[in-house]
């Protein structure tokens, strides 16, 4: 004979050990998802620089001007006038407000392969048309003398950077008797 017990709400219950191991189960296989689930990235931001360093003043002149031009001797003199080619002026130091440069000249004497020579003081530089890159006042200044160094192009008032380019015209006051010849001179600029 079968001793069975009636299925009762009682009966269908698996218990509290089995209750106890699915709860552990279940919790485990939580922990294991957590475990496995790689976590979330926090955002961040990255600090980057970079560093400008001031530049330079600098002048560019050509380094040939060729012949300036030919005069005929007279007894009274003349004049020879000629182009010297671009002079550039940059500057790139970013120069505090109201700064500025000078760009002068000075010239050696123009001489023969032999005899007299024609003085600097005999001379002329202008500076012509300069155009301008960037905020400042540029003056020319025309020199009639270059035996010493004298200035031809001012920059004052200058924000920030800037360059002026001009291309100066250079005369030559030749004296009546003058020996005939190719009389050559160096004509150095440069900018402080």
């Amino acid at each position: 004979m079968c001793r069975c017990m009636p299925l009762t709400q009682k009966s269908l219950d698996p218990g509290p050990a089995i209750k106890s191991s699915r709860l552990i189960i279940a919790t485990a296989g939580a922990l294991l998802t957590l475990l496995v689930t790689p976590p979330a990235s926090a955002a961040g931001g990255t600090t980057a620089t970079i560093t400008v360093q001031g530049g330079a003043l600098s002048i560019t002149v050509p380094t040939d001007a060729g012949s300036l031009g030919t005069l005929i001797d007279t007894v009274g003199g003349g004049t020879v006038s000629g182009s010297l080619g671009q002079v550039q002026v940059n500057d790139a130091r970013g120069a505090a407000a109201g700064s500025g440069w000078v760009a002068s000249v000075i010239s050696t004497a123009f001489t023969p392969p032999s005899g007299p020579t024609i003085a600097a003081s005999a001379l002329g530089y202008t500076a012509g048309t300069i155009t301008k890159t960037g905020t400042a006042t540029y003056t020319a200044n025309n020199p009639a003398d270059l035996t010493g160094a004298v200035p031809v192009v001012t920059a004052t008032g200058i924000t920030g950077d800037n360059s002026a380019t001009w291309t100066p015209t250079i005369s030559v006051a030749v004296a009546g008797g003058t020996i005939a010849n190719v009389y050559s001179a160096t004509i150095t600029h440069s900018v402080v």
